[in-house]
């Protein structure tokens, strides 16, 4: 419990913080679900529709700080080629 005014403010802020990331990243893993779900179906279409707004998702999440670039990149790379494996 903490004692300190300061210390009160900071449980409030991290507090918020905590809930406005899992947000973040719940909204972010949900899009890569739609994603892959629609790459496991096979629906050459909807895999296409689907990849523009989850690689801005995922762009969005490393500005938030929620992935690192270098993760960021390797997503993008691996459900990018997966779609064109689809589409061929």
């Amino acid at each position: 419990m903490p004692n300190h005014k300061s210390a009160i403010k900071r449980v409030r802020q991290t507090t918020k913080r905590n809930a406005i990331n899992k947000s973040n990243q719940s909204r972010l893993r949900t899009q890569i679900k739609k994603l892959r779900a629609a790459l496991a179906s096979g629906d050459k279409t909807q895999s296409t529709e689907l990849l523009t707004p989850t690689i801005s998702s995922i762009d969005k999440a490393v500005n938030k700080g929620i992935l690192h670039k270098n993760t960021a990149a390797r997503y993008k790379s691996r459900l990018t080629s997966h779609v064109n494996d689809l589409s061929q």
